[in-house]
């Protein structure tokens, strides 16, 4: 095979099974803009480490169990690459409108039959951001850039495949943005970086603390020796409009507070239950 990446071709060779387990990011609390780095959105799916020898593809999870049958579209979207032997890493993720939900993926990930898994209805999408191996030799050692070029240049890049684009400036913007619009956050990687397996500081985490502004639909009677309220019973509005039970707190209240907050519930009380019914639990709270 000839490409514009000669160094890919001039390692040593090494097989499929030999290529290691995936690198991990580290937390960091740092935000920052620093030439020789990009900036990735960070998904919430599955971690996959995808290769193919031969006619044989497979998915490994982090962990490294095999993952195939529960994703069938993206093994034979693998299958139809016309590109010599591989391995990639990537985030296998389904959605919820705009933003990846692990919920809805989880529907995927523990049905062992492919047919099964097809008629969940929910479609998956494996987001690729490295290539490990390529044509019987490693690419580990190349630089970060280099990598994603060759990764981009190879690849056919139709659903339900996808190129995980960058950023190459601006991460402080960049993680900002990603926290308004609801994403888990960033992964900030060095340019210049080989591939390490294990955890590493050449990939940061930017997380994004998301919140849940809850409100309170009603109390649980108190218990025992403890006064005016049990627990309170936390909701969120959804889409429709619907309050939806949440769960309860009953700790971190004194006894002032407990008074204060109860005399305050009181004056709300109606004689029909604040949540939807369906969404409150069957057994007492």
């Amino acid at each position: 095979m000839t490409t514009a990446h000669g160094p890919v071709l001039r390692t040593s060779r090494e097989r499929v099974a030999d290529v290691p387990g995936p690198a991990l990011a580290t937390l960091t609390k740092e935000r920052f803009s620093r030439d020789g780095w990009i900036f990735e959105r960070k998904l919430d799916g599955m971690r996959i480490i995808a290769s193919r020898c031969g006619a044989a593809v497979q998915l490994h999870s982090r962990s490294g169990a095999n993952a195939g049958v529960s994703f069938p579209e993206i093994v034979e979207a693998l299958e139809a690459i016309d590109v010599p032997d591989f391995v990639v890493d990537g985030e296998l993720v389904a959605f919820d409108g705009a933003q990846t939900s692990f919920a809805r993926l989880q529907q995927r990930m523990h049905v062992s039959n492919p047919a099964k898994a097809r008629r969940t209805g929910v479609a998956v999408f494996y987001y690729v951001f490295d290539m490990l191996h390529l044509d019987g030799h490693s690419t580990r050692g190349l630089p970060l850039r280099e990598r994603k070029s060759l990764l981009r240049e190879l690849f056919d890049w139709d659903d339900p495949l996808r190129f995980t684009t960058h950023r190459n400036a601006d991460g402080e913007e960049c993680f900002a943005d990603a926290c308004a619009k609801g994403w888990e956050g960033l992964i900030a990687k060095r340019a210049d970086a080989p591939y390490q397996s294990g955890r590493t500081r050449d990939w940061l985490k930017f997380k994004c603390e998301q919140g849940q502004e809850f409100v309170i639909g009603g109390w649980t009677d108190p218990q025992g020796s403890r006064a005016a309220f049990g627990a309170l019973l936390l909701g969120y509005y959804d889409r429709s409009g619907s309050l939806v039970y949440a769960g309860k707190v009953g700790a971190g209240f004194g006894q002032a507070m407990l008074a204060s907050m109860h005399a305050q519930l009181a004056e709300h009380a109606t004689a029909d239950p604040a949540y939807e019914v369906a969404t409150l639990p069957t057994a007492p709270v």
